[in-house]
């Protein structure tokens, strides 16, 4: 859902996702003197409360001793920010929020211009589609908190039950679905070891569904095929998985539910069936409903259970342009899939070319350093806002000409780049280091997903999303799947929302690695201990064309202005 107000100077920009509200905002010119920042309440009709959002800062005259983690009222230590986010929202739910403007002595401030809307967020279960989103790590410092700074192996099942936030569960739901016999699951994915999925699967092949799951089995030092045959064996699925052997990564998770001969609906994304990509990863998993895509990607996966070969030779890249030409027809409300390996990098091209027409706002992950084609268009200064976030800023060779390049895309006007650090701050961040050392090699830390928004607040939004990376690699070398959608406001509201709650952690990372490199010697928790301007006009860069932070753009477009 999403609504838009003005009243009194003051306008507001509601976007509801499914667990995520975006809020942005503006005030007229007039109204900036002596502004202090903004309050925010929040009314939850289902459970009849209401009270002030609350923020980590203070300001330093009214507490000046704020301790590490402690959270304060908006009403008295407001929001210094033009864009705020609800990450504690409930999906299918109707809110209020009063936007209040306050002025004058922090000790004593008066409200000025305020204004109320109502919003009822997005359902994560839908009629065409389902989106899932862990938790993961993105919320280590609100589980710091809630779990008292334990690991979820020692928290027990609730913590893992509260990072899943509905994922594993939304996949077990679908598998439940083929009830028996005339049902079937079929398909492919990299990290095929969670006892939870692989034990649903092997119930519905009881209930008399059949199912085949094509997993990773290629001769890789850094690859899972180990680990999968030990899952597949202790839970008695070996007759019903097929092992790809040929290629360089088989990097698929999808799966697609039929009834008969007729695909129903189709699950992929981003998440590895392990430990890590359930709960410790940022990562999605989608639901189309339909037989399309479904019956394409039935296709493919009985191209990937004959196991090709990707050498010279094979037309197992050629079928794949066949099967998902890009770039492709994208007519309204499409959903057009795309699958690798292919022969060359139209398809990274089309995805490029997608982004470059943007009206007004690009929003995209990054995990191993950003292509020249996505770094091409992030370098135009036209106005239109783009995001992104990185693991790291780069991948392969040339890794100094690659950093200076993020570096220097940073500094524009209308571009905001967060990246990643692996500072541990909390027993979460330890957590995903046990976790990462039991591992081979660790390439991904904490946002697993992969996906692009394009103008995802207009009524024509595009959103890329699947198990590819936006590289090389992941075009002509790895088994991979994307879909493009188009057209549907529901699917982008929910992605944006997730969008910004990954963005709030990145960018809250690489604030804490700033701080450590200009405090030699303190530690990640000494970051914590921050104070509002009370002396200095805090709204000047985001009424301030060109600023390099990207506030001024950010304003105007999280405002509708």
């Amino acid at each position: 859902m999403r609504t838009h107000h003005s009243k009194d100077g003051l306008t507001v920009n509601a976007v509801a996702g499914a667990h995520v509200v975006l809020l942005g905002w503006t005030i007229g010119e007039t109204n900036r003197f002596g502004l202090r920042g903004f309050a925010v309440r929040r009314t939850d009709h289902a459970e009849g409360e209401t009270y002030w959002m609350k923020g980590t800062k203070t300001f330093k005259s009214v507490n000046p001793s704020p301790a590490p983690g402690e959270q304060f009222s908006s009403l008295f230590h407001p929001f210094q920010t033009f864009q705020w986010a609800d990450y504690t929202a409930k999906p299918d739910r109707d809110y209020d929020y009063e936007i209040v403007s306050l002025y004058g002595d922090p000790a004593a401030m008066t409200r000025g211009a305020s204004l109320t809307l109502t919003v009822h967020t997005e359902s994560v279960t839908g009629p065409d589609h389902s989106v899932f989103f862990n938790r993961g790590s993105p919320a280590s410092q609100e589980y710091s908190r809630r779990f008292q700074d334990k690991p979820p192996s020692v928290a027990g099942p609730g913590a893992y039950t509260w990072l899943s936030r509905g994922l594993l569960e939304g996949i077990l739901d679908f598998i439940a679905r083929a009830e028996g016999h005339n049902w079937s699951l079929k398909g492919a994915f990299y990290e095929f070891q969670w006892p939870a999925v692989l034990d649903a699967l092997a119930a519905a092949q009881a209930r008399g569904a059949e199912v085949s799951v094509v997993f990773d089995d290629i001769a890789n030092a850094t690859g899972p095929a180990q680990k999968n045959k030990d899952a597949i064996g202790r839970a008695n699925l070996d007759a019903l998985c097929i092992p790809r052997t040929h290629g360089t990564l088989m990097h698929n998770k999808f799966l697609v539910l039929s009834r008969g001969q007729t695909p129903v609906a189709l699950l992929f994304g981003s998440t590895n069936l392990t430990e890590n990509g359930i709960f410790g990863h940022a990562n999605c998993a989608h639901v189309v409903e339909g037989s399309e895509p479904g019956a394409t990607y039935l296709k493919y996966f009985e191209v990937l259970a004959a196991d090709p070969p990707t050498t010279r030779g094979s037309h197992f890249k050629a079928d794949n342009v066949a099967a998902t030409p890009a770039p492709a027809p994208l007519p309204a409300h499409a959903t057009v899939p795309v699958f690798s390996p292919r022969p060359k990098l139209e398809a990274l091209d089309w995805y490029a070319d997608l982004v470059g027409r943007a009206k007004s706002g690009v929003f995209m992950t990054f995990a191993f350093g950003m292509h020249p084609l996505f770094a091409d268009v992030y370098a135009r200064t036209d106005g239109t806002l783009r995001m992104a976030l990185m693991e790291k800023e780069w991948n392969g060779q040339n890794k100094d000409a690659q950093i200076a390049r993020i570096r220097a895309l940073q500094v524009l006007p209308n571009v905001v780049i967060a990246v990643g650090n692996r500072i541990p701050l909390n027993g979460f961040d330890q957590w995903l280091g046990e976790l990462d050392r039991i591992s081979n090699k660790v390439h991904v830390r904490w946002v697993h997903t992969k996906f692009a928004l394009i103008d995802p607040l207009s009524d024509d939004p595009i959103v890329i999303t699947g198990s590819a990376n936006f590289s090389k690699a992941s075009t002509d070398t790895n088994d991979e799947n994307m879909l493009v959608v188009r057209g549907s406001t529901r699917v982008a509201n929910i992605y944006i929302g997730e969008f910004f709650r990954l963005h709030s952690h990145y960018a809250f990372r690489q604030a804490v690695a700033i701080f450590m490199q200009q405090h030699p010697g303190a530690s990640p928790s000494d970051f914590n201990v921050r104070f509002l301007d009370e002396d200095r006009d805090w709204t000047a860069d985001y009424f301030t064309p060109g600023d390099r932070n990207g506030r001024f753009v950010r304003r105007l477009y999280f405002s509708g202005s």
